[in-house]
């Protein structure tokens, strides 16, 4: 019995010793196969790592570059949105402040004819005036005859004297309640008694539109005096005629000859009044009296 127990114990520790030595052999087996996994994995792996390098990193690159590329684009689209959008805002601002501007330089230019106007007026400031617009002319460049919107209703009758910046336009033909036609000195039809401003010498203006493409009219009928009347005198209606009052200026002397009765110069007149743009004038109220009417 008691031999039986040693042998038990016996083989009992030589089970032990056994698998202690056999897990010794396992661990350093495990151990070296993990060394030489890890060893032929870095092996192996290096060429994958350097292969994968060649086809990865440029496709990476080359997906970078897109993107950076495709930012870049909407970026620039976003740019030239904004930009239009500015340009538009600036092009509605620079149309506004044009017309803005283009308004004021007309209203400038309206107040200059009307200060010229009010100029005008206080130079004959012995007579009572009414303004009035052009409302309508004749055909062709020169205002020969045209409409004003002022009548009867405003105190206006026919062979009233009609004024402009620079002097005098021409006289009333014809009116009605809210109109009037004006024929100018530069018509065909136009004879004014007028005299030389410095001397009071006597002549006749006439109208002459071909003349006017010349910017001209005529004169004739002045006495001839050698020396005393010369060319850039002016010339003023006389205190002789019927219908215009005295001393409004007709224009200047151009040019004059002697007439072949050696007794009487005529010649071209210059008109201070710009005949080509009429905008406003101005209408002398007051009749020119007649002979019987003075007496």
């Amino acid at each position: 019995m008691g031999a039986f127990n040693k042998g038990k114990e016996m083989r009992k520790k030589f089970k032990i010793n056994l698998k202690s030595k056999h897990l010794i052999v396992i661990m350093t087996i495990v151990a070296l196969s993990m060394i030489l996994l890890t060893l032929s994995s870095q092996s192996v792996a290096a060429p994958v790592r350097n292969a994968a390098g060649y086809v990865v990193v440029p496709f990476q690159n080359g997906i970078n570059a897109v993107g950076k590329w495709l930012t870049a684009q909407a970026d620039s689209l976003r740019d030239v949105k904004e930009l239009a959008q500015e340009n538009a805002q600036l092009k509605a601002k620079v149309d506004e402040l044009t017309m803005q501007n283009n308004l004021l330089l007309q209203s400038q230019t309206e107040l200059d004819r009307l200060e010229k106007l009010y100029e005008l007026s206080s130079e004959y400031s012995q007579y009572n005036m009414v303004g009035a617009e052009v409302i309508s002319k004749d055909p062709g460049n020169w205002y020969s005859t045209f409409v004003i919107n002022k009548g009867t209703r405003d105190g206006l009758a026919v062979d009233m004297n009609v004024l402009a910046d620079g002097g005098l336009v021409g006289i009333i033909t014809e009116v009605g309640d809210n109109w009037a036609t004006v024929r100018s000195v530069i018509d065909d039809t136009s004879n004014v008694s007028a005299m030389v401003a410095n001397t009071s010498d006597h002549c006749v203006v006439t109208g002459n539109l071909l003349k006017m493409n010349e910017g001209k009219i005529d004169f004739t009928q002045l006495t001839y005096e050698e020396g005393k009347v010369q060319e850039g005198d002016a010339i003023v209606t006389s205190n002789v005629s019927e219908k215009f009052q005295t001393g409004l200026l007709i224009g200047y002397i151009s040019d004059m000859q002697l007439d072949s009765n050696n007794l009487t110069t005529s010649g071209t007149i210059i008109p201070s009044v710009d005949f080509r743009h009429l905008r406003e004038v101005l209408i002398i109220t007051d009749l020119k009296q007649s002979k019987e009417e003075q007496e």
